[in-house]
């Protein structure tokens, strides 16, 4: 009796590890993915998730190699991210889970409240370099940035600064968290953030995609209904073999319950 009690045991304890999956990647995901694995976990305990952040390029690294069963990424998978899955003779399979407003954060303290996409080019690329150049104080600009194995840092390239480079010897920081302490302690700081990370103690710029004609606030609001201009999907990517291990939890945040957290946590739903 106390073997067949000794061998149930060994059979539900390698069920458990079976169970056991990991989530890595984006930084812009990482509170969601967090809180989302929090909840399911407490509906499954036989269920065990870990979820770490990195970077987007982190995330999909790490599932080319093997090493995590889901990236989570800010932006989508790159062609030749794709072809290394393919050549090792796996198919990549992608999710959209939510969606995010890329804010753009200032001090406080700056008196600016509006920028349009262009001046917002010209400070990330080096060209504006004073805030009295966009009507604010005489102060030095000090940009902040991801790097550059973040999809954020990626997305705000391509649809902010239309695929130009960032200045030289730009602050790049580890973690979104990083930008929001660094911005709320420097007068004449800017950075972008996810939608999640806003909070008291840093101001979000208005930002005009019309050259100036209007200026939009980001928003969980502006975001749905298509006013904000900085609006992107945020992604799951697994490998095919590994769908019944990873669907269920993937369910459950497309789920109503798992689309309450997204609004909870401050991104925007799938159904928007």
């Amino acid at each position: 009796m106390k073997q067949l009690i000794w061998i149930a045991a060994l059979l539900i304890a390698g069920a458990t590890t079976l169970q056991a999956q990991k989530i890595k990647g984006s930084d812009t995901c990482l509170p969601l993915s967090q809180k989302e694995a929090e909840n399911y976990m407490k509906a499954n305990p036989t269920q065990t998730l870990t979820v770490s952040g990195g970077g987007s390029g982190v995330g999909i690294s790490a599932l080319i190699e093997g090493t995590t069963d889901i990236a989570q990424s800010s932006r989508k998978i790159k062609f030749e991210e794709k072809q290394k899955i393919q050549e090792s003779g796996k198919t990549v399979k992608e999710v959209i889970i939510a969606y995010d407003a890329l804010a753009i954060i200032v001090n406080p303290e700056n008196k600016v409240t509006n920028l349009t996409r262009e001046q917002l080019e010209g400070i990330f690329t080096g060209k504006i370099t004073n805030w009295k150049e966009v009507g604010g104080a005489d102060l030095k600009i000090i940009p902040y940035s991801r790097e550059t194995s973040s999809g954020t840092y990626e997305f705000f390239k391509e649809h902010v600064l239309k695929n130009k480079n960032y200045k030289n010897g730009i602050m790049s920081m580890p973690a979104t968290g990083a930008i929001v302490q660094s911005v709320s302690q420097t007068k004449g700081a800017i950075g972008y953030v996810g939608l999640a990370y806003l909070n008291k103690e840093v101001k979000a710029i208005h930002v005009s995609y019309d050259k100036g004609k209007t200026y939009v606030a980001p928003s969980v609001k502006t975001a749905k209904d298509g006013t904000y201009p900085v609006v992107r999907a945020l992604y799951y990517y697994y490998v095919t073999k590994s769908e019944k291990l990873v669907r269920p939890f993937i369910d459950y945040i497309l789920s109503k319950e798992g689309q309450k957290t997204v609004e909870e946590i401050g991104f925007i739903t799938i159904d928007k």
